[in-house]
């Protein structure tokens, strides 16, 4: 159990709170770049409890500006998309990329009030489907050139869901390798071959079994993890007891990320990023390392579990989650439907808003929990010491360096499985139609 004040140490991400210190060292996810599609791309985003408008202006150009007027608070989320900016309805005032008023029409001519005045303004930059936004201090960093980034556009899917709950929750439930025999279990498998976009649908490399019936007839992995320069990768080993291993390697990406294996062709890279304390987006980038990713298909699977605009689930608290006692007894463990991210969602939304951690209780199968939040500590105290040494931090040719993670889902022999995985992932990279090797 953890103390009060350390909980809110870690999971409060307000400007001046020690973990918002750190978040906003780092680029976030603030939009998806669908959400810009439109004859007006203007839309709201709340980032880390700050009210902002994402807008890409007449020439393309995008801005990530405060969301109210600094004249008397209007919402620049309805504004007038025009000379390269946006105009308030209020009053005219006019707002270009950088957060500048470069003009006020209802003011005396000649004035040159609009000079002094300016909003908040946040650098973004769009990959993949993503557009991202840094909100720290000084100089953005550079992006490391992690698959996700370095694959091209037709082989990277991007989309969101909104949980209703503390980012920190939401985070740890990808670094939790045990809860998937559990809280994922199938009690009867699907057939493989329908399982695209799907996780814990498809069957290991190297085995004829479907990962569905590793989880449910093997739920005590060994779970061992090990430091990384981006931040952590977590290995869970499950002993088939026939002289073989699944072997399923995983990994932790510093400040808010995972990233794990959706198949054996196909990655997910996803960030937990605070709306505010009590709100948060995930975002999911999936990278093919086959053949190009069937966009339309994927967004049409999660577009049934979610509703437009704000990318909320069908299923919530609202409703039970689609609790089916039925289903429960003959289908799936939690009885809430195939989707594993309904499954995920109940578990950390049911914590509560901010998980209460004086009452938690952890076991040896937490292991990553507590490593992460022991770095997540340790980047707090570098940070409010003024040290540079956070992880996944450096310079631009160090970042540049930085390349995958590797995430693999193999079934390997159990005497020198250490060797196998690796292999795995070498082989899938020297096979993929885009530049993948490490």
């Amino acid at each position: 159990m953890m103390s009060q004040d350390r909980n809110d140490e870690l999971t409060l991400t307000g400007r001046k709170q020690p973990a918002g210190r750190v978040l906003r060292r780092y680029w976030m996810p603030a939009a998806l770049s669908d959400e810009l599609m439109t004859a007006r791309p203007v839309v709201p985003v709340t980032l880390m409890g700050e009210k902002l408008v994402l807008f890409r202006d007449n020439s393309g150009a995008l801005g990530l500006i405060g969301r109210h007027c600094p004249h008397r608070g209007a919402d620049l989320c309805y504004g007038r998309r025009e000379d390269n900016g946006l105009r308030c309805p209020f009053h005219g005032w006019h707002f270009d990329v950088n957060g500048q008023c470069v003009e006020m029409p209802a003011e005396p001519e000649g004035s040159r009030m609009h000079e002094k005045i300016s909003t908040v303004s946040y650098p973004v930059v769009e990959k993949n489907g993503i557009v991202w936004a840094y909100m720290g201090p000084g100089e953005p960093p550079a992006f490391p050139e992690f698959d996700c980034f370095r694959a091209p556009e037709t082989h990277v899917f991007a989309f969101k869901g909104l949980w209703e709950c503390n980012w920190l929750q939401a985070m740890e439930v990808g670094i939790d390798p045990a809860h998937a025999s559990f809280l994922h279990r199938f009690l009867q498998d699907e057939d493989p071959a329908d399982s695209y976009g799907k996780q814990f649908r498809d069957k290991s490399s190297g085995s004829d079994m479907p990962m569905t019936r590793v989880l449910r007839e093997f739920p005590r992995p060994e779970i061992r993890v090990e430091q990384t320069e981006y931040g952590l990768r977590l290995i869970a080993l499950r002993d088939l007891q026939n002289g073989e291993m699944h072997v399923r390697v995983t990994n932790q990406v510093f400040p808010c990320a995972i990233h794990i294996p959706l198949s054996n062709e196909m990655s997910i890279t996803q960030w937990h990023v605070p709306v505010d304390d009590q709100t948060c987006y995930w975002y999911s980038m999936f990278t093919s390392f086959g053949a190009p990713v069937d966009k339309a298909r994927m967004r049409e699977q999660r577009l049934k579990e979610h509703r437009l605009p704000d990318y909320a689930p069908l299923k919530n608290r609202r409703n039970n989650y689609g609790y089916n006692p039925d289903e429960q007894e003959r289908e799936t463990y939690t009885g809430m439907g195939l989707d594993i991210n309904v499954h995920d969602q109940w578990a950390v939304e049911s914590m509560g808003r901010i998980q209460d951690r004086t009452e938690e209780h952890l076991g040896k199968s937490d292991v990553g929990i507590v490593q992460y939040r022991r770095m997540l500590r340790a980047a707090i105290a570098a940070e409010a010491a003024g040290e540079d040494t956070l992880p996944l931090s450096g310079t631009p040719e160090a970042l540049a360096a930085l390349r995958g993670p590797v995430s693999v889902d193999t079934v390997a022999p159990k005497e020198g499985w250490e060797a196998a995985w690796p292999k795995v992932d070498t082989a899938r990279r020297e096979g993929c139609p885009w530049p993948a090797a490490l």
